[in-house]
């Protein structure tokens, strides 16, 4: 069997949740300054599997915001490129003058030798990560470099086959043996260079509704992070990302969205989710909804009620009867 480490942050406090996994973190890939809205009680998952000088691991977590600094840099820098293939929720990433977004079986990859910032939906994530050493990509690093900010399909062409390998070899460690580790990861770097060359031959670009998807989803992390205010509008957040109330209404229609179903649903999702929590018994019903930008109680057991069917005071007594 190949050797892996597993590490949970629900095996530790409440309180170091967050902490233990920004250093895993630092140490999987290379040091960073990480963020979350959900810091208080963060949920993270990690397997890491060595392959000689390469490593994979397969994590989930919770929202979060990793950022590479100038600074980070030039405190460490393992020379790696990073390669993550999103199995499920969204990711963008921003290079200063390229922004990149991602979906499902995408695969986005980054320098420790480049500052960026990278940061995931409200929801959990999934991704398969990959750590290569610079030095095992048979590609100029000149030429290599284009690659950071392009879109690579993990679902056709050599992609795929990258993708497919992972996949396989996360999914089952038991049938290798230790000695395994270093070819696979010879497979893994012989990959990751034949998927780096054709990507730089084919001068392949982002494909035009890539800024969209960055955009769409910087606009959810800003509306996530003020739920709590009830002025929150469509005016104000198009104003806060220099663009149009039209155009912003545009990109929620591409989802089959509209910008004030989105706020409010995101506010009565988290604010059920704080009526069910048993932590959170003894918290008035007006605070929990205060707390997710509705100020006059009785709009929001009439909002709640129109959702759910049910007012929050009945939800919670189930909820809590339930637990």
């Amino acid at each position: 069997m190949l050797h892996e480490s597993v590490f949970r942050t629900t095996d530790l406090p409440v309180s170091d949740r967050f902490e233990a996994w920004a250093e895993r973190m630092g140490r999987t890939h290379a040091p960073m300054q990480l963020s979350s809205d959900r810091h208080a009680d963060y949920r993270g998952s990690q397997r890491v599997i060595a392959l000689g000088d390469v490593v994979v691991w397969p994590a989930t977590f919770d929202h979060l915001v990793f950022r590479r600094t100038p600074k980070l840099i030039r405190q460490s820098d393992p020379e790696t490129y990073h390669l993550s293939l999103l199995l499920k929720g969204e990711g963008a990433a921003d290079w200063g003058r390229q922004q990149a977004a991602y979906r499902m079986n995408d695969f986005h990859i980054n320098s420790s030798s480049r500052s960026w910032e990278v940061f995931t939906g409200s929801e959990p994530v999934t991704v398969l990560g990959v750590e290569v050493p610079r030095a095992l990509v048979a590609v100029p690093g000149h030429r290599a470099d284009q690659v950071l900010g392009s879109l690579l399909s993990g679902r056709e062409g050599i992609g795929a086959l990258l993708s497919q390998f992972l996949r396989q070899l996360v999914a089952d460690t038991s049938s290798y043996q230790p000695t395994d580790a270093p070819r696979l990861g010879t497979v893994v770097a012989d990959l990751v260079t034949a998927l780096f060359a054709h990507t730089v031959d084919a001068d392949l670009r982002l494909p035009p509704e890539t800024r969209d998807r960055t955009l769409t989803l910087h606009v959810k992390t800003f509306i996530h992070r003020h739920l709590d205010d009830p002025d929150l509008t469509p005016a104000g957040i198009a104003a806060a990302h220099h663009v149009s109330r039209s155009y912003l209404y545009r990109l929620f229609q591409a989802e089959g969205l509209t910008v004030a179903s989105y706020i409010r649903d995101r506010r009565l999702e988290y604010a059920r989710r704080d009526l069910a929590d048993p932590r959170l018994r003894d918290l008035p019903i007006r605070a929990v909804a205060a707390r997710w930008g509705y100020p006059r109680a009785a709009e929001f057991t009439r909002a709640f009620r129109t959702a759910y069917g049910l007012p929050p005071s009945e939800l919670r007594e189930q909820a809590l009867t339930e637990a």
